[in-house]
């Protein structure tokens, strides 16, 4: 693992190919429903067998040859397949490990058996071995919620088959039919992704923390379907809380994408006001957020005043759920799902997202021309702060109290979010305990978190980060890449909960990606002063780091950076702009 990330910089080159922009055929040229999809594809050969039913060879003969590199072509040859036969009680399966999590399906190249009737296989994807293993049942949670992992499909003689729509790193291939012989020349995944450059990059002398962040942007990559999405098995739709550190983790390594906008306003165009997107008053937050933060990183000021009228309808309706300082707000009252039993650690935590959201849409509103909404929103946030409500132990809320300017950030942490290390932090409000921390000064603290938090889900075979994770879990657990031993705990199947229950649980998880852009922000040091990118601010903490550079996009162009720590301690740093751009230090 550890290899395929150290040399992230060159990971398209490594696992993607490029390919030129192709015009419709001219018979399609007038039709205008013809859509283009924004992704390409790349053919991927397993890089291992994990299982197979008859290891004495008996029912599945030279099963190697699927471990060759294939081209997609049946031939006339007929050599160098992998055989599977099947008998009235024996239905032979295979299990082939593709390396990475991706997004995608597989597909199937088959030769000529002497009988030549359509075959009938089951294909089985997985994120982890014990979910490619398992049946669709009630017992471990295994679903086929938003994507079929767990299928049955017929096969032609001489042909290729492609099928699967899902995220995984496992598939599971089992004849069904009895009495039959299947050959199989070719099994390979078909990865779909957007075909995008990595513009930023982070490299230090410590190489957990790079394949964190390597492992972060990878993981928000994969989300960058035609849309942005949270899971790339589960659930695969646009949450807009989810966006939030998604695009933050955009900003730093991909710089603008289309993406982003597509998602955003298609969240806004199926949500008319007074309803809540993704039926979250708080994801209605995360958009103004969001919006405030891209206009900062990209200072695109024609596509701001398409929010306008959006936006300022939108600041009324949050202003409109107040009373007497507090938040009343409706609809569904969420941060995350570890903190949903705490309702007095919500209130708390939406009452400091209003205060944000409030003063994120003054600066907005300023930017817009709209004087009188702008300072209404600012006078009404200003009235939320005096009203502090308590965190009731929630490390969620208390990190958003402190990034609100509510509570201090040194109390906040001592009192509440360092408070038993990286116990009770989640994959996503981890990241605005990590912004916490850091505010409060504690950025060795967050960089101990991130190596160990984020760090174990890599120690457990993890390619991507995951919707949820408790270090707790991982005592007596089985990685994800290996069958479950007995006595051993399968990370995947026996844990989780609400809405992730056992192997549910998605194993891609865009708002999990937090630390890739905390690194780049903190460590790095990178921040933005004015929109665009015309002016940002270089302040890096190293921590016990000796060394860490790294590029940063903006739209006039790469930032590269360098800091070496000196001798005495201090930290010489080399930074190289594009012209129009002015760093501070």
């Amino acid at each position: 693992m550890k290899r395929f990330f150290r040399v992230s910089g060159l990971l398209l080159l490594l696992i993607v190919g490029r390919v030129c922009a192709q015009s419709l055929p001219p018979i399609f040229e007038k039709n205008t429903l013809a859509q283009k999809d924004s992704r390409v594809r790349q053919y991927l050969t397993p890089t291992r067998i994990v299982w197979m039913s008859d290891k004495a060879g008996g029912s599945i003969v030279d099963a190697q040859n699927l471990l060759r590199p294939g081209i997609g072509q049946a031939d006339l040859v007929h050599r160098d397949f992998c055989k599977m036969i099947s008998t009235a009680d024996v239905q032979p399966g295979i299990l082939l490990d593709f390396g990475r999590e991706i997004q995608g399906g597989i597909q199937l190249v088959t030769d000529q058996p002497s009988d030549q009737r359509p075959i009938r296989v089951r294909i089985r994807f997985g994120e982890s071995v014990s979910e490619a293993m398992s049946d669709i049942d009630t017992v471990q949670g295994a679903t086929n919620d938003h994507a079929m992992r767990d299928f049955t499909v017929q096969v032609p003689w001489l042909g290729v088959m492609q099928v699967g729509n899902s995220g995984f790193r496992f598939a599971r291939v089992d004849l069904v039919d009895p009495n039959r012989e299947l050959q199989l020349k070719e099994v390979r995944a078909i990865f779909e992704y957007r075909d995008i450059p990595y513009l930023g990059s982070f490299k230090s002398n410590d190489e957990r923390l790079n394949t964190i962040w390597n492992t972060g942007a990878y993981t928000v990559h994969l989300n960058m379907q035609e849309f942005l999405w949270d899971g790339i098995k589960r659930d695969r739709l646009v949450w807009v809380g989810d966006m939030h550190p998604e695009v933050t983790t955009i900003n730093a390594v991909f710089g603008k994408n289309e993406v982003v906008a597509k998602s955003l306003d298609h969240a806004r165009d199926i949500t008319p006001l007074p309803g809540w997107m993704n039926g979250i008053s708080a994801y209605s937050m995360w958009w103004v957020l969001i919006h405030r933060d891209l206009y900062k990183n990209q200072g695109d000021l024609e596509y701001l005043r398409k929010q306008q009228k959006y936006l300022v309808a939108l600041l009324d309706l949050l202003m409109s759920k107040t009373s007497d300082n507090k938040e009343k707000l409706d609809g569904t009252r969420f941060l995350d799902w570890p903190s949903s039993e705490n309702p007095k650690g919500i209130h708390a935590g939406l009452q400091a997202m209003m205060v944000m959201t409030l003063e994120a849409g003054s600066e907005l509103c300023t930017i817009l021309d709209e004087p009188g909404q702008a300072a209404k929103c600012r006078q009404v946030a200003t009235q939320m702060k005096m009203y502090v409500p308590d965190a009731n132990g929630s490390k969620q809320a208390a990190a958003l109290m402190a990034l609100a300017g509510m509570i201090p950030a040194e109390k906040a942490n001592a009192d509440v979010i360092a408070q038993g290390g990286c116990e009770r932090f989640s994959t996503f409000y981890g990241y605005y305990m990590l912004q916490a921390k850091a505010k409060a000064g504690d950025y060795a603290g967050a960089m101990d978190c991130i190596r160990t938090y984020w760090g174990a889900m890599l120690d457990m075979g993890a390619t991507t980060f995951w919707e949820d994770f408790d270090l707790a879990w991982t005592k007596n657990a089985a990685p994800i890449t290996e069958l479950v031993p007995d006595g051993k705990d399968d990370i995947h199947g026996d844990f989780g909960a609400y809405c992730y229950k056992k192997l549910r649980h998605s194993l891609c998880h865009g708002w999990a990606s937090g630390p890739t852009s905390w690194l780049t922000e903190h460590v790095l040091g990178v921040s933005v002063v004015e929109p665009g990118g015309k002016t940002i601010r270089v302040q890096p903490h190293l921590g016990d780091l000796q060394w860490a550079e790294g590029t940063y996009p903006t739209p006039a162009g790469i930032v590269k950076i360098r800091h070496e720590k000196q001798a005495n301690g201090s930290v010489k740093s080399t930074i190289d702009a594009p012209k129009g751009i002015k760093v501070l230090r």
